[in-house]
């Protein structure tokens, strides 16, 4: 079994997994704190301790479970959340598989789903899932056009060998159709692999003008290494889910002039006051760093943030219809999240649809490079 951890303030009531009590909201976690999406959910989990423990009145249980970023172990987290703890909503996984297995569960038993990775929201699932990562068209259309102001005329492409790798190489070919980029190579990896020899030398062999890494956490950092150190001398393009100082600890000097994009909450202190992504930014940034240490902050922290942001504004309107631990009050959740408008968050403002269940606009978005060590905003 796997180890269970919690919150302080919910240590005492939540270790039996016993059912909540009425005034109580119980949320399930499932995160990857361990295996190769570690670099996600550790800040993911750090930042629980600065969500709130009482909303509108009522209690804030949580449950916290590690599933290493296995699809089947956050299937058996999330049945645990129902089954045993009654959940009023569930919050995870880290990365995209794993996410996939949870948004499964939480459409068959109608509980409210926040996912913490983009992932494919079928009909199937959109009915109790959203997703508080960016979408990746959004995101990846500011790296397109950054690529087209740039002159770039090919691109090769490495990402993950699942369907985050697949829901990034998608987009590339829908949004470049037409465009005058070619795609010229595509090569994938696993993200537990150690080396990535063989398809940095086809990239290179095809001659791009650019490449974009789709990958996240520490395993970023992979091919952006390899490819530098292979002497690759074109503009190397990287996703949302390598938006971490971590990245640039571990590929060090091959991170300079990486052109990434990125969540606000990476660097508020930049943002117009008009901006209502800039106080929850800065409200996150400025906990997490004086907890963690200077240059901590994370995009994937700002998810888990903006996941109990987004619950704020709904548990008191859902308490107006109904009791924690029944299944009118996980409607009534969901139906919040429908109609409640311009919720500010530190990584984007939310408008959630039935049909859109990221959420976000171009509000979500910035572009940073690594200058020095350090990322700084590309305007």
């Amino acid at each position: 079994m796997k180890k269970i951890t919690m919150t302080a303030f919910a240590l005492a009531a939540s270790v039996s997994f016993a059912p909540a009590m009425a005034q109580d909201v119980t949320v399930g976690i499932t995160l990857s704190t361990t295996g190769p999406g570690a670099a996600l959910g550790v800040p993911e989990k750090n930042a629980i301790e600065f969500c709130p423990t009482e909303i509108g009145g009522a209690k804030i249980k949580t449950i916290v479970l590690d599933d290493a970023g296995d699809p089947t172990t956050a299937t058996t987290n999330s049945r645990r959340f129902v089954t045993e703890s009654n959940a009023d909503v569930i919050i995870g996984s880290s990365i995209t598989p794993a996410a996939i297995a949870v948004s499964t569960v939480a459409n068959e038993a109608g509980v409210m789903h926040f996912s913490l990775a983009p992932f494919p929201i079928t009909p199937a699932r959109e009915k109790w899932s959203v997703a508080m990562p960016q979408p990746i068209p959004i995101m990846g259309k500011v790296l397109y056009d950054h690529m087209k102001k740039n002159n770039v005329k090919t691109v090769g492409y490495i990402g993950y060998s699942d369907s985050y790798g697949d829901l990034w190489m998608n987009d590339l070919k829908k949004q470049t159709d037409g465009s005058g980029i070619n795609i010229v190579d595509e090569e994938r990896y696993a993200r537990a692999d150690t080396s990535v020899t063989g398809q940095v030398l086809k990239l290179i062999a095809a001659n791009p003008d650019a490449v974009l890494i789709g990958g996240s956490g520490a395993a970023a950092a992979l091919p952006q290494i390899e490819l530098r150190q292979k002497g690759y001398k074109g503009l190397i393009y990287q996703t949302h889910g390598a938006a971490a100082i971590d990245f640039i600890k571990i590929a060090g000097p091959a991170a300079e002039g990486v052109i990434m994009v990125s969540g606000p909450v990476m660097a508020p202190e930049g943002q117009p006051d008009s901006a209502l992504t800039k106080k929850p930014g800065l409200a996150l940034d400025t906990a997490y760093e004086a907890k963690f240490g200077a240059n901590t902050r994370s995009q994937f922290a700002g998810h888990m943030y903006d996941a109990f942001e987004m619950l704020k504004r709904v548990i008191p309107v859902a308490l107006k219809k109904a009791k924690p631990g029944t299944p009118e009050f996980r409607e009534a959740i969901r139906q919040a999240i429908m109609t409640e408008k311009e919720i500010p968050a530190s990584q984007g403002v939310y408008n959630f649809t039935e049909k859109d269940r990221y959420g976000t606009d171009d509000r979500s978005r910035i572009l940073l490079t690594v200058k020095d060590g350090k990322y700084v905003v590309i305007n």
